[in-house]
């Protein structure tokens, strides 16, 4: 069984920073993508940083402020969370395309871990 395991987190204040890491382990074959998301109270779930293969991509309310990275030898994605404003504050969660064997790759998503930015 293929899992996500995240930590780091917490909380903080305006202007301070957090790292936050990701940790696939299980029967992996290869892994597509690894992906940081995010969710506030009463909006929807929105990407914040990816990282494939060969290229990278932010949302715009994160760009130069933070930085996705990517070990492949150790199954990790990190993202490291720069000058963090109030309106950072969600669960952040992990997403990963992986191909379990051979075949079919499938999504599989971190349990979710807080991250409060007071002012």
């Amino acid at each position: 069984q293929v899992q996500l395991v995240e930590s780091g987190g917490g909380m903080v204040q305006a202007g301070g920073s957090l790292r936050l890491s990701c940790a696939a382990s299980g029967t992996i074959f290869s892994i597509n993508a690894m992906a940081w998301f995010r969710q506030a109270p009463g909006k929807e779930r929105e990407l914040v940083a990816q990282v494939t293969n060969d290229s990278t991509k932010y949302v715009d309310s994160v760009k130069g402020r933070f930085s996705i990275s990517r070990d492949n030898a150790k199954k990790m994605v990190d993202l490291q969370m720069n000058s963090l404003k109030p309106e950072d504050t969600a669960v952040y969660y992990c997403y990963a395309e992986i191909q379990p064997s051979r075949g079919v790759a499938a999504e599989y998503w971190g349990q979710g871990t807080q991250v409060t930015v007071s002012s």
